[in-house]
């Protein structure tokens, strides 16, 4: 049986992927503009707006964050087919999170 969608469900699929990426524009755009009178705001009353990027926290919290998603998946993907090419996929987001906790102990036992 040969079924053709209708011309408002073709017309539905075409549009709804374009508004949603529309709507996402608007709502970056506005963010943007937000945050530039937000800065301008903190440059008038004498304040600074930069706030340095902290990368010890940053690396601790992706490393822990990776380092848990890896071993659950590694052990997901070792129960379900042995050790094969798929263990990779959990591997290596570990080594990854591995890899960040390493570098948050290196730099805290160096300040």
């Amino acid at each position: 049986m040969n079924s053709v969608p209708s011309a408002a469900a073709q017309i539905m699929v075409t549009v709804i992927p374009i508004v949603g990426i529309v709507m996402g524009c608007v709502v970056v755009f506005f963010y943007l503009l937000w945050r530039h009178k937000q800065r301008m705001l903190m440059i008038e009353k004498g304040m600074s707006p930069y706030q340095p990027f902290d990368i010890s926290t940053f690396s601790l919290l992706a490393g822990l964050l990776n380092l848990i998603v890896g071993a659950v998946l590694s052990i997901f993907f070792l129960l379900k087919s042995g050790a094969s090419y798929s263990l990779l996929g959990g591997l290596i987001p570990f080594s990854i999170g591995l890899s960040l906790i390493i570098f948050y102990r290196a730099r805290q036992s160096r300040a």
